[in-house]
């Protein structure tokens, strides 16, 4: 039986395919082309803030449109890059790792794209309106209520905010459930690829997190909308507790953000040191302590609020004590290197540039687990060094190198190694040019969120550089999408293991076929395909076979067009939210009575 004869009556090309697709790999292309799209309107947005202040008192922003961007650049760059790229990556990797044939749940799975895209797309609209959100990412209250920010772009914030939420909370029970349950005979706990323990941490960190925003959020809401006052501080509301409830998500999000990208290193430093990871078990234990203490920490956010000594001190010490594990990930990555056999690849170029960058973000993380210091640094241009350290040149690298790494898996092409090494080069050039005069910005007392800036603060010098610096990482990125582009079309042809890799997705054809294993593999040994290759010296390509696959299906797209139309009549009038409810309520319906298996 081919490929092409699973399910013979459905299009296995063109628009409606894709539109109505519920296979694990078209759906992790779909998060990644997108989130690549975003990335560039957010690098865009970058560009125009860092103009506005490459000189003393620019006028190239208004005020009100430099609030705006920022804000747009912050949610853009964080909610609709780092988060849905690191989606791509469960989407298309996570089955294959465990050696499955699709996620638990392939249509929940496709609902939670089409929510994200409409998620994106209505916070987006805010641009055709002329009405943009000017909150910051952070929308610190009282600032979102109808007083401080009346029109519309707040509720583009709230509700975009809250479609993005929804998208990752379904993503995250798919993919639970999908780890816990889906590992292929003999893949045991200790013996899942640590990107895949990764992706479990990470999934359940947006399990319990974003509930809280998104309780958060809806509290907004009703402000806004029904007058309950929640954040008004002269009705009896606390501002306070809009801070609390942000940054009890808040934090866990770094880790989700970040630890992902941790995994992609861990996989990739092995198979281009041809030696397995440095002390797996202190690595699985390190991912799983990050994650419970992200939820311990938020509070260090809010040392200048007055929470009292006690509350101080143990959130100080909690701050502290997650270093521990972050250290144990960066000691065990190094060792991994030394004495390998190391391919400097640009992928695992781009491996080592994180370990690097995410260090220097580290270490003036830990600085600000001091009071003190935290005070003095509070919204300065130093804490705007420390979180891109660890977003830009640390997450936004990782992930840079696990698509250089995956590429040949999901196009059957590879990359060019000459364009990659420059893009690397210009990017770790670009982003220290960039992040690291921020330091010096903070500690000579820039405030951050500020638009412009007299001459003679002696602060013209070091954004002037900064500015320069932005501006070669864009130029490194242009040449990256030249890389993609270039790679679709004219690359070389890759194998189904091109690296000599170590886990189960490079066991199978380049790109995959719709079924992943035609026979599911039995897992007998951590790095099992290293363990096949050299020790067994057995392994066989599997051929194809019949194989049942979940049919494709409209109807997730029928129920994110209904919850986008649901957020916006909250903007544009509460008629669209009646027939946002009922097209849902359609969808749902005709979700429950089609026809699954094929």
């Amino acid at each position: 039986m081919t490929e092409a004869a699973l399910h013979p009556s459905y299009p296995k090309s063109g628009l409606w395919s894709w539109l109505t697709t519920v296979d694990h790999k078209r759906i992790g292309i779909l998060y990644g082309v997108t989130a690549l799209i975003l990335l560039c309107i957010g690098g865009t947005e970058a560009m125009l803030i860092r103009t506005q202040l490459i000189v003393p008192n620019n006028t190239f922003l208004s005020a009100d449109t430099f609030n705006a961007m920022f804000t747009m650049h912050g949610v853009t760059m964080i909610f609709m890059f780092v988060m849905p790229m690191n989606a791509a990556f469960f989407n298309y990797m996570v089955p294959l790792q465990i050696g499955a044939r699709d996620v638990a749940f392939p249509r929940l799975n496709a609902l939670s794209y089409w929510v994200f895209l409409f998620g994106a797309l209505l916070f987006h609209t805010s641009f055709l309106v002329g009405h943009l959100p000017e909150v910051g990412w952070f929308g610190y209250a009282n600032l979102t209520t109808e007083k401080y920010s009346p029109g519309m772009g707040t509720d583009f914030w709230v509700i975009g905010l809250q479609l993005l939420g929804l998208a990752s909370l379904i993503a995250s029970i798919n993919f639970i459930t999908t780890i816990v349950n889906m590992r292929a005979p003999g893949m045991t706990a200790m013996r899942m690829p640590l990107y895949t323990w990764t992706a479990l941490i990470t999934n359940i960190l947006l399990l319990l997190a974003l509930p809280v925003i998104t309780v958060a959020l809806a509290q907004v809401l009703f402000d806004r909308h029904f007058g309950t006052k929640i954040y008004e501080p002269g009705e009896g509301g606390s501002v306070i507790l809009w801070q609390h409830l942000f940054w009890v998500f808040g934090h866990p999000e770094v880790y989700i953000l970040i630890l992902p990208p941790m995994g992609i290193v861990s996989e990739i430093l092995p198979t281009f040191s041809r030696k397995p990871l440095f002390g797996y078990s202190a690595m699985v234990y390190a991912t799983a302590g990050i994650g419970f203490l992200a939820f311990t920490v938020w509070a260090h956010h809010m040392f200048t609020v007055g929470m009292g000594p006690w509350a101080t001190a143990i959130f100080s010490a909690s701050t502290m004590l997650i270093a521990i594990p972050t250290g144990v990930k960066i000691f065990n990555w190094i060792f991994t290197m030394v004495g390998g056999q190391v391919r400097l690849t640009t992928a695992c170029l781009f491996s080592i540039g994180f370990i690097a960058m995410f260090t220097i973000g580290g270490l003036s993380g830990v600085m600000h687990a001091s009071p003190p210091i935290d005070t003095q640094q509070q919204d300065s241009y130093f804490v705007v060094a420390h979180f891109h350290y660890v977003l830009v040149a640390g997450a936004a690298q990782g992930l840079l190198a696990g698509i250089y790494y995956w590429f040949p898996k999901f196009t059957g092409r590879m990359m060019s190694e000459k364009l990659g090494k420059i893009h690397f080069w210009l990017n770790i050039i670009g982003v220290n040019l960039t992040f690291f005069p921020m330091h010096f910005l903070g500690a000579d007392g820039m405030p951050r969120r500020i638009y412009t800036y007299p001459s003679g603060m002696g602060f013209d010098f070091w954004n002037f550089w900064i500015t320069m610096g932005a501006y070669i990482t864009a130029v490194s990125g242009l040449i990256f999408l030249i890389n993609v582009w270039t790679s679709l079309r004219n690359g070389e042809k890759a194998s189904a293991d091109p690296w000599d890799a170590r886990t189960l997705e490079w066991a199978i054809s380049s790109p995959p076929p719709e079924y992943n294993f035609a026979k599911l593999p039995t897992v007998t040994a951590r790095d099992d395909f290293w363990h096949r290759k050299y020790e067994l010296k057995n392994f066989q390509p599997e051929g194809p076979a019949h194989v049942e696959l979940p049919n494709p299906t409209a109807w997730p797209l029928v129920v994110g067009i209904g919850l986008a139309l649901l957020g916006y009549g909250f903007i544009f009038g509460y008629a669209l939210s009646f027939i946002g409810v009922a097209i849902t309520i359609i969808g749902a319906y005709g979700w429950s009575f089609a026809k699954f298996e094929g």
